[in-house]
């Protein structure tokens, strides 16, 4: 009877003993469930329409990242400046009170001024050009110098070839753009190079500028055909459009860098190989819409200038390229096409 009792007694400690393994290996599941489960809501913004190819990446890139995460990263977009113009986003993301942000890079120059030489005119000789130096050693050295400044540059987008509409006079030659007032970005080449052409630039931020274009305040401003059709600027009495095709308006997809710390290991990378198909993708779309928005505006009564002479536009702004400060780089761009 002793020994049955002693055995039993073994019996119930074994049993306790495999039911408190159990229940604590159950709690260390449970926990990790519990980690698994959380869902990560990040703000993806930019400036321009939600029909903009800016914006189309962003959300097939919100969808791709939504399957491979099962749900756990979920991508908000806010187009047309809704939680804040380029350059405010861009700073916004050092601070990491937005997580995902695609950009001209105009305003980037000013966290990384040698991006600015994106911005030099005529610097590109084609699409095909501009986009074998960006995907090369000279365009991953660019976007990493956005490390510095807490920002992870994902991918090389574009937002077109920029021309030149207003609502004063056809534009064939640098002499039809003398005291003509044209907005343009917030940059210092920009500036200088409408400077030297005989223009008034007045650089201002883009939600102003379709306010100034209706109340008379500035005459011009230079964008892709695809803006000037989904903004309607043949409503904010801009006539003419010459296709200088003066800058290639390189973009940028980029992350917080404070976002990507916060995210789990498996989530971060997912979210960053997402991120640099974003910008390719962007780029096809562009492509295609950019004569659709060509048509448009001539079906609106836009007057389109085509085969422009640049010749005489390059010289005109040559100098700037003698005040850009890192002529090692503007070389090595040159060299590579």
């Amino acid at each position: 009877m002793r020994k049955s009792s002693v055995l039993s007694v073994l019996l119930v400690l074994l049993m306790l003993g495999a039911m408190a393994f159990v229940t604590a290996c159950g709690g260390d599941t449970s926990s990790k469930n519990q980690d698994d489960e959380k869902v990560y809501v990040l703000q993806a913004g930019h400036s321009l329409p939600e029909n903009h190819p800016y914006e189309l990446a962003f959300k097939r890139m919100a969808e791709n990242v939504k399957e491979r995460t099962n749900g756990r990263v979920i991508i908000e977009t806010f187009p047309a400046s809704q939680i804040g113009a380029e350059r405010e986003l861009t700073e916004a993301l050092t601070f990491g009170t937005v997580d995902l942000v695609v950009s001209s890079t105009a305003p980037i120059t000013n966290f990384v001024p040698d991006l600015g030489v994106l911005d030099l005119p005529f610097l590109f000789a084609s699409r095909e050009a501009a986009v074998k130096v960006l995907e090369s050693e000279i365009g991953d050295s660019l976007l990493a110098q956005l490390g510095d400044q807490g920002i992870i540059g994902m991918s090389w987008g574009e937002n077109g070839f920029r021309h030149i509409t207003n609502s004063i006079r056809p534009i064939h030659s640098p002499d039809d753009l003398r005291g003509i007032k044209i907005r343009t970005q917030e940059n210092d080449i920009h500036i200088a190079a409408f400077e030297a052409l005989g223009a008034q630039p007045t650089p201002m931020a883009w939600t102003e500028a379709l306010t100034a274009f209706q109340q008379r305040v500035v005459d011009a401003q230079e964008n892709p055909a695809i803006v000037a059709d989904q903004f309607n600027l043949f409503e904010a009495n801009q006539k003419y459009m010459s296709l200088t095709g003066h800058v290639y308006s390189v973009a940028i997809y980029m992350m917080s860098q404070a976002t990507y710390d916060k995210l789990p290991e498996d989530l971060r990378e997912i979210v960053l190989d997402e991120g640099r198909k974003a910008g390719p993708y962007e780029r096809e779309l562009i492509i295609e819409m950019e004569k659709e928005s060509l048509n448009r505006l001539r079906a609106q009564g836009m007057e389109i200038l085509e085969d422009i002479d640049i010749e005489p536009f390059r010289t005109a702004i040559a100098s700037v390229y003698n005040r850009y400060n890192n002529q090692e780089l503007l070389n090595s761009i040159l060299e590579a096409q």
